[in-house]
């Protein structure tokens, strides 16, 4: 019979409305039912959502629903990380407040997210520009601070002229503030600071507990922890040059073992014995300077030009008292690695080998590989930096790379300059403590106040919240809170004269790295409600893009320890199990070169196939465009697709269906309007199927079929409904959707007779379990599709409360097996045989077998041997 078309603009507002009427996705702390928490990274509310927000929301929504359905107490929340320098930015060009802008964008991208149709409580929902949220970050941080994790100190720090605040080392790319893009100088100011390096060991050896991560991510925290073993080597300076006062430099270094290959010392311009030099000499000054504007980023610092000026100081080498190394002030050094110092050796490290060409220093290689020749090897223009066996390195020739290191080590301990030893053993770590000092308004205010008597006092906590006044000015660059005339002034709590309140705000990495832990009980008036922290936490599934894969969640790692130390919680690791999604990609369309070359929107193209090739078109001109290379969406080059626009056209269960659909989830999906369609075709499908066939189904109570084609339809089922489970269970959503097309294929049949009703008695109960068994599947891809469905079959309650069907074990068992076949030991062929066939069954079905004739030569076997269920061997 005919049926109307599924209508999104229909069903989609409407399924929504139920289930925001009957609280279907409230959860209760209280729930008995074992817990599962997933969570999306929290989005900044910059007024629209994109495509790779319904990605990453429709990941985790289809998560939320099979956890759900699974029988497990879901928690599902989303808030908002709504601090940052967009806000302040938005506020000098449009001249409006910062928190009017981003609460107005909250509710924007909130009606957006809600026509998605996703699973989530929103009654836990927050933004941590909220006076609620930011109160307890305060009082976290006076916590911190009285245990010894949070401390002062002036520091250089990372300097953002354009957006004039401070940048964390991570925050600085490419020489580059990560959000202005302003080439990045160095300051000294006061900062605060998180002492993440307290944790560096157990941030670094709980990494390999975490096997729920992607590989690539726990790499990446192992390199940024940067844990070395190696030798603090003190070297005695020979000659001062007039330079210093002092009498030796100590180097950390990890490889001690090239030793005999070191040309020079390198110092950063921040080291005490380059500020002695710079102090006496203007051109040591002037190098110095403009090495600390240049940046301190490691990318930076891998791809500049090595320069660097000799103090005219020189060393000792420590075995060869005769032996003078030249110091220089480098560009390639920072201050605060090891100790701000290093030995060169250029034979084994490639910015040493790029520094002694430049200025003429020695290369003498020290290390050749296992098996050279000593006599020839030589270093042209690449370094060697592997292992081997030590040459020209005297007592050491001979020696691996290993045994050299211990050798040097037990030498120089035993060996002195002054008092101290000359070597000691040093574990090191390339982390580096949080500094959160930033010089903007639109921040968490740091609870603290100056005292010219009594110094840097907290703010009590009966006095918190610090709040953010209302009544600031952005006409000129700088923090609003530095020239606010009232606010700064405030009463000591300690003595009660006049002091001033501490006009810094947090980095916006602080609200995001504990927001998991405030939603698990986001109504109490202190930071957690422990228990509950402890109940929820660690978040099940946490979801994200690959950025954060070393900034957010590091900080958010050692968050957690924080706060169990503070009480707060009583577990250490934020996240159990991590997906990080890939992008959603799209052509990009350009009209005219160079640059007077234009983007044009995917909107504003229609694209035709003309001779065998496709073409874009505009759609207002006629005019052909250039369609160029698949990249990120980004509005530079307007190749975005609006998700109002697709849910619009299509509905959200389409663009649901399609971002998971089309390539695995942790890579890159490219988006076509193509793809989009032929997705809306196959809800439409569904649609049809079910609707058509509801009429005979409506009455038809649900069995698996015994035999025939009953039989056959529900072994499909049944498998499939196993796949799809596993394949949610592994986030492997694209196979999940293969599964689904397949088996509404093999639906589509069985379903069309049911319409014209040739499908009773026992077939049409296993068809009637075969829908249920794909309302189910696809309710967590497209949810209001199967709500639909599910009404037109008269079924009761709502999909989103119904629990997972359960597939039959004898249904799913394969009742044929693949066995290899051997012909004198070596695999040859494999038979296809019914899985309780006997032996002689077997022996028949490999005896047939072409492969097996063709090696007997019409001779008989000496031997078959059949190893029931597993491999069977004729012996010719």
């Amino acid at each position: 019979m005919a049926t109307e078309r599924y209508n999104p603009r229909d069903a989609e507002p409407r399924w929504q409305a139920k289930w925001n009427e009957e609280n279907v996705f409230l959860t209760r702390n209280d729930d008995p039912r074992d817990k599962y928490y997933v969570l999306e990274m929290f989005p900044y509310p910059s007024g629209r959502i994109h495509m790779g927000h319904v990605r990453n929301y429709a990941m985790g929504d289809v998560v939320a629903r099979y956890k759900r359905a699974r029988g497990f107490n879901v928690l599902h929340p989303m808030g908002w990380d709504a601090f940052g320098m967009p806000a302040e930015n938005a506020a000098m060009e449009r001249g409006v407040h910062p928190a009017a802008w981003t609460y107005q964008n909250i509710a924007s991208m909130k009606a957006q997210l809600k026509a998605m149709g996703l699973s989530l409580d929103w009654s836990r929902e927050f933004a941590t520009c909220d006076v609620e949220y930011y109160q307890h970050q305060q009082h976290l941080f006076l916590d911190l601070l009285e245990k010894g994790l949070v401390y002062r100190k002036q520091s250089k720090v990372n300097w953002d002229p354009v957006d004039n605040t401070v940048l964390a080392n991570e925050q600085v790319i490419d020489g580059r503030g990560w959000r202005s893009g302003a080439l990045v100088e160095q300051r000294e100011l006061t900062q605060w600071f998180f002492k993440i390096t307290d944790f560096s060991e157990d941030l670094l050896e709980a990494l390999d507990g975490l096997d729920q991560w992607p590989e690539k991510v726990r790499l990446m925290q192992k390199n940024w922890i940067g844990r070395s073993e190696g030798l603090m080597i003190r070297w005695e300076i020979s000659d001062r040059a007039g330079m210093t006062d002092d009498s030796e430099v100590t180097v950390y270094t990890t490889r001690p073992d090239t030793l005999f290959g070191a040309s020079f010392i390198a110092i950063s311009a921040d080291h005490p014995l380059a500020r002695d030099a710079a102090a006496r000499n203007a051109e040591i000054a002037a190098f110095c300077e403009e090495t600390r504007r240049a940046g301190t980023s490691l990318a930076a610092l891998e791809t500049a030009e090595k320069k660097g000026i000799d103090t005219g100081i020189r060393v000792r080498h420590p075995f060869d008292a005769g032996w003078e190394l030249p110091v220089y002030v480098a560009n390639f050094v920072l201050m605060d690695y090891g100790t701000g110092a290093i030995f060169g050796c250029p034979s084994g490290d490639q910015r040493d080998l790029d520094f002694a060409r430049k200025y003429g220093l020695p290369v003498v290689p020290v290390v050749m590989p296992e098996g050279g020749d000593a006599a020839s090897f030589a270093i042209g223009g690449e370094a060697y930096v592997g292992d081997g066996v030590m040459i020209n390195s005297r007592f050491l020739d001979g020696l691996s790379t290993d045994a050299a290191f211990e050798t040097v080590a037990n030498r120089l301990a035993a060996a002195s300059v002054g008092n101290a030893p000359q070597g000691e053993r040093k574990v090191n770590f390339r982390l580096r403590d949080w500094g959160i000092s930033r010089q903007r308004y639109w921040g968490c205010p740091i609870p603290i106040i100056h005292c010219e008597d009594c110094g840097v006092v907290p703010v009590p906590k009966q006095d918190l919240p610090v709040k953010l006044p209302d009544d600031v000015t952005f006409d000129s660059p700088g923090n609003p809170l530095d020239r606010h005339p009232t606010w700064r002034h405030v009463a000591c709590p300690h003595c009660g004269k006049e002091a001033r309140r501490e006009t810094d705000t947090m980095d916006t990495f602080v609200d995001s790295s504990w927001y998991f832990a405030r939603f698990t009980a986001p109504w109490e008036s202190r930071p957690t409600d422990p228990a509950a922290a402890d109940a929820w936490l660690p978040v099940d599934q946490y979801i994200g893009g690959i950025e954060h894969a070393i900034l957010h969640l590091l900080y958010s790692r050692f968050f957690t320890r924080a706060m169990q130390v503070a009480g707060h919680l009583d577990v250490k690791e934020p996240f159990k199990g991590l997906f990080t999604q890939g992008m959603v990609v799209h052509e990009t369309y350009s009209r005219g070169t160079g640059a007077k070359r234009e983007w044009v929107t995917p909107a504003d193209i229609r694209i035709e196939e003309f001779d065998g090739k496709r073409r874009a078109l505009h759609i207002e001109s006629g005019e052909e465009v250039t369609i160029g290379s698949i990249e990120k969406m980004s509005k530079s080059k307007k190749n975005v697709v609006d998700p109002d626009d697709i849910i619009a056209s299509y509905g959200a269960d389409t663009a649901r269906f399609f971002v998971l659909s089309d390539s695995p989830p942790d890579r890159d999906v490219i988006w076509s309007e193509a793809g989009v369609e032929g997705a809306h075709r196959f809800v439409q499908r569904i649609w049809r199927l079910v609707s058509e066939a509801a009429g005979a189904l409506a009455a038809v109570s649900p069995a698996p079929g015994r035999d025939g084609e009953a039989l056959a339809l529900s072994r499909i089922a049944h498998k499939t409904l196993k796949a799809v489970q596993a394949d949610y269970d592994k986030l492997a959503f694209n196979k999940a959707v293969a599964r689904i097309y397949e088996y509404v294929n093999a639906l589509a049949g069985p379903l069309a007779a049911a319409a014209e009703g040739k499908a009773a008695g026992e077939l049409a109960s296993a068809l009637r379990e075969g829908v249920e068994i794909l309302i189910a599947i696809i309710a967590p891809m497209m949810p209001h599709l199967a709500e639909e469905c599910w009404k037109e079959l008269g079924a009761g309650d709502l999909v989103a409360r119904n629990p997972w069907p359960a597939y039959d074990e004898a249904l799913v068992a394969e009742n044929e097996i693949t066995l290899p076949v051997q012909i004198n030991g070596k695999k040859r062929d494999d038979l296809t045989i019914a899985r309780d066939a006997d032996q002689m069954t077997v022996e028949s079905a490999v005896l047939a077998l072409e492969s097996v004739q063709a090696a007997l030569g019409g001779k008989t076997p000496k031997k078959i041997i059949v190893v029931p269920q597993r491999i069977v061997n004729v012996v010719v």
